[in-house]
């Protein structure tokens, strides 16, 4: 436990920021002085500073089965799902027009590809079931002579489930279409290999990795072309360009590194503090519920609802007794609308609004657990004597 504002402070968001790894720092440090050279420049601190571009990523690579030369670095998993699937589409539009996303991605997708309906293309969303699942029949039944692209998320980092991608990857590689997957939850958590899951474009971010924020990365096969959606300098293949962030590209290196060497012991660990999280919630508290599949779920997300109250009250109470939580997807917090993903699972607006997600990193403890477990209870039990909704039986 961390101590904030007095507090013994049990920090459960890491879904939307992990902490960084102290050996990640370690090796940050030295690219903010005295190593400041630009990868750019022809003297001994700009090759310095290529040579540890190069090795970054080559660490990035190794963590998902790909090749060097086949990584990118980007700002973030947001720039790199749009360079991926505006790329991706604008060198295709001859071919067809048509693109197949999930119900449950990320908004960084979604809303890419809201604004290329604008532009003429056509998005065919594909349902998933209670669990969160994608079934790959469908998508493969939404495939006309037009598609050219199909994006699904590795697992959903708001429920825990983890789609069955080296099936949907078969099916498109086998048809022509490329295959753009959002791995941000599941890199280095559990395995992931763009080779034999047939992916033509991966996205990552170092800062769920335990790696520093504003760093991420994007995988594109060997053969497949993108058109630039930023021009300048050239840096990064064309496709993204402006001088490297070094520093940051560094983090996410060692921590990619450090996820591939790691990941097994850690992700243990996680699924035992996340089963006791599930028991201790569902085996103790009347209508609570888990959302996301039972067992094809990631090591570090426990994903609930609780009938007859609002999430956002759980998380204030939690936060006061020293818990920190989340309703869902960082990325959703600002609006006052209810989870989309919740929405896709089939969950009525105010089922979603009762949702609460307990995300685990790598250095929680049982005794931290313990304490949710503790606090948990009185809340809900406080909040649903406050609700008119709620009767007893």
């Amino acid at each position: 436990m961390t101590m904030v504002n007095g507090l013994k402070t049990v920090y459960m968001d890491n879904a939307s920021g992990a902490p960084l790894d102290k050996r990640v720092v370690e090796v940050m440090l030295p690219y903010f002085d005295p190593r400041v050279g630009n990868p750019a420049s022809l003297h001994e601190s700009g090759v310095e500073a290529r040579k540890a571009l190069g090795a970054a990523r080559e660490s990035v690579a190794a963590l998902i089965g790909a090749e060097d030369k086949e990584i990118i670095f980007t700002s973030g998993a947001t720039e790199s799902n749009n360079i991926a699937i505006r790329g991706a589409v604008q060198r295709k539009k001859k071919k067809g027009n048509h693109i197949i996303i999930s119900a449950v991605e990320h908004m960084s997708v979604v809303n890419t590809c809201k604004d290329l309906q604008r532009e003429g293309f056509e998005v065919t969303t594909v349902p998933v079931d209670r669990d969160g699942l994608v079934d790959p029949g469908r998508i493969a039944d939404e495939v006309t002579d037009q598609t050219i692209l199909v994006s699904c998320m590795y697992a959903i980092g708001e429920i825990g489930t983890i789609q069955p991608v080296r099936d949907i990857g078969a099916m498109t590689r086998k048809r022509d279409i490329l295959f753009h997957v959002d791995a941000v939850a599941a890199a280095g958590k559990i395995p992931v290999d763009v080779v034999q899951d047939n992916i033509d474009l991966l996205s990552i971010s170092s800062n769920d990795l335990y790696g520093p924020k504003g760093v991420g990365a994007l995988y594109i096969r060997s053969g497949v072309a993108l058109r630039p959606v930023m021009t300048g300098g050239g840096q990064e293949r064309g496709l993204r360009s402006g001088s490297e962030n070094i520093s940051g590209i560094v983090g996410m290196g060692k921590a990619c590194e450090l996820a591939k060497d790691e990941m097994e012991t850690d992700a243990m660990q996680m699924e035992v503090l996340r089963e006791k999280l599930i028991d201790g919630v569902l085996g103790n508290m009347k209508h609570s519920y888990l959302t996301g599949h039972r067992t094809k779920r990631l090591p570090n997300i426990a994903s609930f609802r609780f009938s007859f109250i609002e999430g956002e009250s759980i998380i204030m109470s939690l936060s006061d007794l020293g818990v920190e939580a989340s309703t869902g997807s960082a990325c959703s917090a600002k609006t006052l609308e209810p989870s989309h993903v919740l929405i896709a699972i089939g969950l009525r607006h105010e089922e979603a609004h009762g949702s609460l997600l307990l995300s685990l990193n790598k250095w929680n403890t049982q005794a931290e657990v313990d304490h949710v477990l503790e606090s948990l209870p009185p809340v809900v039990e406080r909040l649903r004597a406050l609700s008119p909704l709620y009767q007893e039986d």
